[in-house]
C-alpha cells in the first residue's frame, strides 16, 4: 500500500478502532438478532464514504470499496454475532446485555475489517480492483455464511480472506497454514426406548438407562477403531436425559452429542457407524432407537496459493508466522470456501481465557495491527489477480 495512509494508522486511528470494538462489546447481539450492530456498522461505513451493497437482509451489513480500475473482486469477511453467555470480565465497557457477551470476539473481527476498510478507502482511486467486505451474521448458528451467499454476496467474488482471534498466540502472531484449520461440524439425538417399570423389579421392563450407557462407551470405539490413526475425528456425547424420580425405570432416555473431523471422507462415514452401533446396542437389550442427524459447517480448507501469500504478507509486515494446530472447533467460513478459493487466518490476541468462556478478552493492540494486516493482503490478493 502506498505510505499516505500511513497517517492513519498513529494514535487517534487506533483508538477509533478500539472505541468501535468497545462499543460492540457493550450492546452484543445473538445470531439473528444483530439489529443494532448492523445500524452501527453501514453509520461507520456511510461515515467513511464507503458504499454499501443493499441486499435483502434482516441483520449484516454487505459493502465494496474500489471498482475504479480494472481488476478482480476480493472479499474480506468478518462475522458480528454474540453468544447466549453472562459476561464475567468486569470490564468497564462490559456487556450491558443481561445474558448476552461477545465471548468469541466478533467485535473484534467487525472492528478489524473495519480498520481495513478505512485503510483501503483512502486508497480507493488506486485499488487494482475491488475489495467486497462481508460483515456477517449468525456465525455460531452455523448458517449466516449461507445465508449471505443465497442473497449474492458473493457473486464475482473470485478469492475471500477471513479471521479469527486466537488467545493462546501473542498480539504480532498469526497462524497460517494451509489445508485443513477448523472441523467440519455435525451433531445427533438418539433417542432410546424401553419399557419403563419399578426399580425393584428390573425385570418387568427394558431399561433405556443401562442401553443409553452401553451406546455411550460403544461410540467411543468410532474414533478408536474406525478412523485411521492418521485421520482426525471426535464424537462427543453431551447431553443425556432419562428419568424423574429415584425409583422408577423410565420409558426413554434422549442422548445428544457432536461430531467434529477435517477429511471428508472421515465425515461421511461416521453417521453409518453410529446407526449401526446404537441399533447393535438396542436390540440386544431388546430396547428401540431411533438417530436425528444434523449437518453442519464443512471443514475449513485454506487454499495453497492464497494461504502463501497471506504468510508472506505478514513477514512482509514483521509479524510472527507460525504454524497452528487445526481446530475442532467449527466455522461457517468454510462454507465460501466451498464456492471459491479462501483463507483463513488466526490472529494472536494474547487472551486470558479461551472462546466462548465468561472470562473472555482480547489484547486491544492486535486490533490496528490486524487492520493493517488485512487491508495490505487484499491490496497484494488484487495486484497478483
Amino acid at each position: 500500500m502506498s505510505t499516505e495512509t500511513q497517517e492513519l494508522r498513529g494514535t487517534d486511528w487506533e483508538q477509533k478502532l478500539i472505541a468501535i470494538r468497545r462499543q460492540l462489546h457493550q450492546y452484543p447481539e445473538v445470531a439473528y438478532e444483530e439489529f443494532e450492530t448492523t445500524r452501527s456498522i453501514r453509520e461507520w461505513l456511510t461515515e467513511a464514504g464507503i458504499r454499501l451493497i443493499e441486499l435483502p437482509l434482516a441483520t449484516g451489513v454487505v459493502a465494496e470499496i474500489g471498482g475504479k480500475n480494472a481488476g478482480p473482486v476480493i472479499a474480506l469477511r468478518a462475522d458480528i454475532d454474540a453468544l447466549p453467555i453472562q459476561e464475567e470480565t468486569g470490564l468497564p465497557y462490559a456487556s450491558t446485555i443481561v445474558g448476552n457477551m461477545h465471548a468469541c470476539g466478533h467485535d473484534f473481527h467487525t472492528a478489524v475489517i473495519l480498520g481495513a476498510a478505512f485503510l483501503l478507502k483512502q486508497q480507493e482511486e488506486e485499488l487494482p480492483g475491488t475489495v467486497r467486505l462481508l460483515f456477517q451474521p449468525a456465525e455460531e448458528k452455523g448458517t449466516g455464511a449461507a445465508l449471505l451467499m443465497e442473497k449474492g454476496a458473493l457473486d464475482g467474488v473470485t478469492a475471500i480472506f477471513g479471521l479469527h482471534n486466537k488467545p493462546d498466540l501473542e498480539v504480532g502472531t498469526v497462524g497460517i497454514k494451509p489445508g485443513a484449520l477448523m472441523a467440519s461440524v455435525d451433531g445427533f439425538d438418539i433417542e432410546v426406548e424401553g419399557l419403563g417399570t419399578h426399580a425393584a423389579i428390573p425385570h418387568a421392563g427394558i431399561d433405556p438407562i443401562v442401553a443409553a450407557s452401553q451406546i455411550v462407551t460403544a461410540l467411543q470405539s468410532i474414533v478408536s477403531r474406525n478412523v485411521s490413526p492418521l485421520e482426525n475425528a471426535v464424537v462427543s456425547v453431551t447431553t443425556i436425559h432419562g428419568g424423574t424420580t429415584w425409583n422408577v425405570i423410565p420409558d426413554k432416555v434422549a442422548l445428544g452429542g457432536t461430531v467434529r473431523t477435517f477429511q471428508e471422507e472421515v465425515r461421511q462415514k461416521i453417521p453409518g457407524r453410529i446407526r449401526a452401533i446404537i441399533e447393535g446396542v438396542a436390540a440386544a437389550y431388546g430396547a428401540k432407537v431411533s438417530l436425528r442427524w444434523f449437518k453442519g459447517p464443512p471443514s475449513v480448507q485454506n487454499d495453497g496459493p492464497l494461504t502463501k501469500l497471506a504468510a508472506e504478507t505478514a513477514e512482509k509486515l514483521g509479524l510472527q508466522v507460525v504454524t497452528p494446530e487445526p481446530s475442532a472447533a467449527g466455522e461457517d467460513f468454510a462454507y465460501y470456501q466451498q464456492k471459491i478459493p479462501g483463507v483463513f487466518v488466526f490472529v494472536g490476541t494474547s487472551g486470558t481465557n479461551e472462546w466462548h468462556h465468561p472470562g473472555f478478552t482480547v489484547d486491544e493492540r492486535a486490533i490496528a495491527i490486524s487492520a493493517n494486516y488485512f487491508a495490505e493482503l487484499a491490496w497484494r490478493a488484487l495486484k497478483g489477480g
